[in-house]
């Protein structure tokens, strides 16, 4: 059996003295799409940033296809190929739109490569073609997290993480983000998801897995989770993320 493309066993992370996360334990298969759900405060930024290596892990496991990640830097775990979106976009407000792109593939000695996927990510979001000469900080939110979900995907990644997906998005906006996150699945690279929407999440994932408090308290099939009637009671409507 192929090892998981991600594998968190047992993490344990948080900011100086304030422990956030408590033994969680996760896995990621090759090509496939979960969520994390869960309230406001429960751990879900943390653990991607964890994860991603922005924040220091205090016990546990990091494992990216089978291979021991934990205390990695961030840049190593680019190279090993997770791209973290991260939740408020980050972008490089002054810059091009092509250029907030390019900075995605900063690690990439590959120039040829780097054209051929500049422009896919054009033909996956044709509106971030049409405003590519665009300083960053002019587009709409839709559009910035357009341009934020094709800069992790400059990196060529196999595992793309992405945190807030559609938060405080139109959903006209937020169903082509969602289209163009199924067509980038369908290609073979593995989405962790953390989205307010939790119903969406629900039905744009395979599998689900709930952090409330730091732990995860309930994991299985998303479609499983969407007709639980505990998580429509806890989470229907929508969900500060």
């Amino acid at each position: 059996m192929d090892a998981p493309k991600l594998s968190v066993t047992q993490l344990q992370a948080g900011y100086g003295d304030v422990q956030v996360l408590w033994d969680v334990t996760l896995d990621v298969k090759p090509g496939e799409m979960v969520c994390i759900v869960g309230s406001n405060g429960a751990g879900k930024t943390t653990l991607m940033r964890a994860i991603s290596a922005l924040v220091p892990v205090s016990a546990g496991r990091i494992a990216v296809d089978g291979a021991d990640l934990t205390g990695a830097t961030p840049a190593r775990m680019v190279a090993a190929g997770v791209a973290h979106v991260p939740e408020g976009r980050r972008l490089f407000g002054a810059m091009s739109v092509r250029d907030n792109l390019l900075m995605g593939a900063y690690l990439r000695p590959d120039k040829a490569g780097i054209a051929e996927d500049l422009e896919k990510v054009y033909a996956l979001f044709p509106r971030l073609a049409e405003r590519q000469k665009q300083d960053a900080g002019t587009l709409s939110g839709g559009e910035q997290q357009m341009c934020a979900v094709g800069r992790g995907l400059m990196a060529r990644p196999s595992l793309l993480m992405i945190d807030e997906l559609s938060l405080g998005l139109a959903p006209r906006m937020v169903d082509l983000l969602a289209d163009g996150l199924r067509r980038v699945n369908a290609e073979g690279v593995a989405v962790l998801l953390v989205e307010q929407d939790v119903m969406n999440a629900l039905e744009l994932a395979d599998r689900a897995f709930v952090l409330d408090r730091g732990r995860v308290t309930l994991s299985g099939p998303a479609a499983a989770l969407a007709d639980d009637p505990a998580i429509r009671e806890a989470y229907m409507g929508g969900l500060a993320g």
